[in-house]
């Protein structure tokens, strides 16, 4: 059975970095997408950023492309996202999901538990 559990993440100054993972466990990610998304509080759930299964393509969305970097170790059925220049509208709980592929749905039981990410002006 998947089980995705996300690390790292905290509270930090604006401008600071963070670096987020997510491991799996009980399934094999080689052949499927890896996104993360974010939910602010009163706002729904919106996708921040996706890897597809090879790792030579990646997608972000304009609110955070050139500072956050997705990336992937297949080795170690895990995930990241290095958060660079971090802002205050930053600040959210961060979900990793399993994706057949980018902009695919989320296979079944595949949403991790979300960790927060608070940026301090």
């Amino acid at each position: 059975q998947l089980q995705l559990v996300e690390s790292g993440g905290g509270l930090v100054q604006s401008g600071g970095s963070l670096r987020l993972s997510c491991a799996a466990s009980g399934f094999s990610l080689d052949y499927y997408a890896i996104g993360w998304f974010r939910q602010a509080p009163g706002k729904g759930r919106e996708v921040v950023s996706c890897i597809r299964s090879s790792g030579g393509s990646t997608a972000y969305a304009d609110s955070v492309k050139g500072r956050f970097t997705i990336g992937r170790d297949n080795a170690k059925n895990t995930a990241y996202l290095q958060m660079n220049s971090l802002k205050p509208e930053d600040t959210a709980v961060y979900y990793c999901a399993v994706l057949n592929y980018c902009s695919g749905p989320v296979i079944k039981d595949g949403w991790g538990q979300g960790t927060q990410v608070t940026v301090s002006s």
